[in-house]
């Protein structure tokens, strides 16, 4: 297959609705996973996939870069500053997945592993007045790192191994079946253990399915559209913000992330 071919097959794809199973499906074991970002043209988006008996059953692509505050000694070696490391996303980054009926996990390592992300994704049921609606959402985001790799991080202060967390997290809010796609810059707070520090994971240029994936290695119809038209389906009324703005015409609709 040629990379047009492949990079084809990211973009076609249908929609289908599909049955939820309200047990307590777990995530199954680690499984087959792919680094398609050679064939984005953006140097700074990634494509990755995990697949399942040879057939993808999670596709995420976007851009993501990491704001990391860090003590550094000022220039009379007396009192400690802060810094602030700007962490992009590799593309060269390794992958690990794990798809389930209602639960995914996509978890990205770099610069032998001084770096991890690890996203996780579920799926779930809300009874409405229309009945029963599902839909898939990121809930919960973690980010590894070490302050003694030097590539990003300059002389910290105590250098070593730390992890944050997002927070009662709920975002990219998006039916069963379909993808989530948003342009627009995204920001997630993640915070450390002791809560002095936040951390921003900046993600753009996003489109991302967990579930359902009918077609291989092609996303369902996007529900968040980025387009001169739109139309905001009564469903995500009470369930997102929404935000607009307009750049050489374009309108942009994004859900914000949402944080409880």
């Amino acid at each position: 297959v040629t990379e047009q071919g492949q990079a084809d097959r990211q973009t076609r794809g249908g929609s289908m609705i599909p049955e939820f199973v309200p047990t307590a499906a777990r995530v199954v074991a680690e499984q087959e996973v792919e680094n398609l970002s050679g064939l984005s043209p953006n140097p700074e988006k990634d494509i990755f996939a995990v697949k399942e008996n040879g057939k993808a059953c999670l596709v995420a692509e976007f851009a993501a870069k990491f704001l990391v505050p860090y003590y550094v000694r000022d220039v009379n070696y007396v009192d400690v500053i802060t810094e602030q490391a700007d962490i992009p996303l590799s593309r060269g980054a390794e992958i690990k997945g794990k798809c389930g009926t209602n639960e995914s996990e996509l978890e990205l390592s770099w610069l032998e592993k001084a770096y991890t992300l690890r996203l996780s994704f579920i799926k779930e049921g809300h009874n409405t007045s229309r009945g029963q609606e599902v839909l898939w959402k990121m809930n919960k985001v973690q980010f590894m790192y070490d302050t003694s790799e030097k590539t990003y991080f300059k002389e910290a202060v105590t250098p070593g191994k730390h992890t944050a967390n997002s927070h009662k997290l709920s975002a990219l809010v998006t039916p069963a079946g379909k993808s989530y796609v948003c342009q627009a810059q995204q920001t997630i707070h993640l915070y450390l253990s002791d809560h002095q520090k936040s951390i921003d994971f900046l993600l753009s240029e996003v489109q991302i399915q967990p579930f359902d994936i009918t077609n291989d290695f092609a996303f369902s119809e996007g529900k968040i559209y980025v387009s001169r038209r739109f139309l905001l389906e009564p469903w995500a009324v009470p369930l997102i913000s929404v935000f607009t703005f307009s750049i050489m015409g374009i309108v942009i609709i994004c859900q914000l992330i949402v944080m409880v």
